[in-house]
């Protein structure tokens, strides 16, 4: 009798420490989703046609269904543990980070998504050529060589051997014209 008290008490802390980890995991998803709803309506309100606001609509459903999908997982798994199944640890892990991968993929597949990652591009891309003047900018006043004097060198140089390529071998034809009057 003294033997089933302490694996009693063993099975409720590990209920106990069972129950606090899936409501953490849960909290953790919907904190998750909170943000991906907020920056998806920030996204969403950017957006002029009424075809973009639709798909994007329908890619955020598409992804809130999957997260539903693996919360019903997640507490289908953790009933077949409480019933006794051997539910590896690994198998929530998975279950979270197939259903960020598939979320992601309903959101990427939408025009919206296109749009914003076209604009984050294109201001990358700016702020990258910005970045790149300052830089040659501040490299002609310290009096250094920027890659584009570097260039310009290295274009010369090769239209001045493409030149005297070309004037020896005139050189070569006069002195062949010479030498055959010679004889």
């Amino acid at each position: 009798m003294s033997d089933s008290r302490p694996q009693a008490q063993d099975w409720n802390a590990f209920v106990e420490q069972w129950n606090e980890q899936f409501l953490e995991a849960l909290e953790d998803n919907m904190v998750a989703q909170a943000q991906f709803v907020e920056s998806w309506s920030e996204t969403v309100e950017e957006l002029s046609g009424e075809e973009e606001i639709s798909d994007g609509v329908e890619g955020y459903a598409r992804a809130y269904e999957t997260w539903m999908n693996a919360s019903k997982q997640m507490v289908d798994r953790m009933n077949d543990q409480l019933e006794g199944e051997d539910v590896d640890v690994e198998e929530f892990r998975d279950i979270w980070l197939n259903t960020a991968n598939e979320a992601f993929k309903d959101v990427m597949s939408t025009t919206a998504f296109a749009r914003m990652t076209g604009e984050t591009v294109g201001d990358v891309l700016e702020l990258q050529q910005q970045a790149e003047e300052t830089s040659q900018e501040t490299l002609r006043t310290l009096g250094f060589a920027t890659e584009g004097d570097i260039v310009e060198v290295g274009d010369r140089l090769v239209e001045l051997e493409r030149r005297q390529h070309a004037v020896e071998r005139k050189l070569d034809r006069v002195l062949d014209h010479l030498e055959d009057e010679e004889e």
